[in-house]
């Protein structure tokens, strides 16, 4: 099995110290997230096991998904949570201009009305990054990224790296696509529920930047 980083490399804390990596809490705090979204084949299901925990969560969403789906997006604002915008296209910043990338932002804040925004695939240019920040957005990668999305994984394998990862205000992410599906079901209601009982409990992302 390929061993990978699960959390976000540490010179990156010096060197982009425009994003935010991790939340300072004061107790025991989680703050979920779900990137690519909103999917009909994830989305209700993740929303379903948030419920039952009592765990709240914020959404990465790509801009097109939204259009495709409103009434799903509409519903994990009605459940409580929030939202951020994860690009219109999902774009990675190396495949086109900065004047376009900037273009499809602003494009998905046209449904997704947010000022949290987190890079696909976590790449961004750094004058993307500034320009963003000078349009008032707060700039969220992670602390721990769960693979779950990497069929090659398993979901004992994943779990087991995320729990020992976690500490407060890690920010922890997942995917709400069909891709990350199979490990998804598995993992995230035996990490919620086992970091529950560590005494964790599971926040929106806060919008101050």
């Amino acid at each position: 099995m390929t061993l990978r980083f699960f959390k976000f490399p540490a010179f990156f804390y010096f060197i982009f110290n425009r994003f935010t990596f991790r939340e300072n809490v004061s107790g025991k705090k989680i703050f979920l997230t779900f990137d690519d979204g909103p999917s009909k084949e994830a989305t209700p299901w993740i929303l379903e096991v948030l419920k039952r925990y009592h765990a709240k969560a914020t959404f990465f969403c790509v801009g097109e998904n939204v259009v495709e789906q409103p009434a799903l997006y509409q519903q994990i604002l009605d459940a409580g949570h929030q939202t951020g915008n994860h690009t219109f296209n999902h774009l990675n910043t190396k495949d086109v201009s900065i004047d376009s990338y900037i273009k499809n932002v602003k494009k998905c804040a046209e449904v997704v009305n947010s000022r949290l925004f987190r890079p696909p695939y976590g790449r961004i240019r750094p004058r993307i990054a500034k320009q963003l920040k000078r349009m008032g957005y707060k700039l969220v990668l992670w602390t721990v990224l769960s693979y779950d999305f990497d069929t090659e994984l398993s979901p004992g394998f994943i779990l087991r790296k995320i729990v020992r990862q976690t500490r407060p205000g890690s920010i922890v992410v997942f995917h709400d696509n069909v891709k990350a599906k199979r490990n998804l079901q598995i993992v995230l209601p035996r990490y919620i529920a086992f970091m529950s009982n560590k005494g964790y409990s599971f926040e929106l992302i806060p919008k101050r930047i």
